[in-house]
């Protein structure tokens, strides 16, 4: 019975981790999406493209 009990302890020890660490990367992500000075992606429509120095070559 002691083994069930330390199998949920460490269940919900992770998923109180995992929700912590998901609460702080939204947070980080809504916080870099309202700052009109962060870089663009290189994948977004509007970003700066590849780099011509480090794009692969065909």
């Amino acid at each position: 019975m002691e083994t069930w009990y330390f199998l949920a302890g460490l269940f919900f020890m992770t998923m109180l981790a995992f929700l912590a660490w998901a609460t702080l990367s939204k947070k980080r992500t809504e916080e870099r999406l309202a700052d009109p000075d962060a870089p663009k992606s290189s994948l977004a429509k509007d970003g700066p493209g590849p780099n011509p120095v480090t794009a692969p070559r065909r």
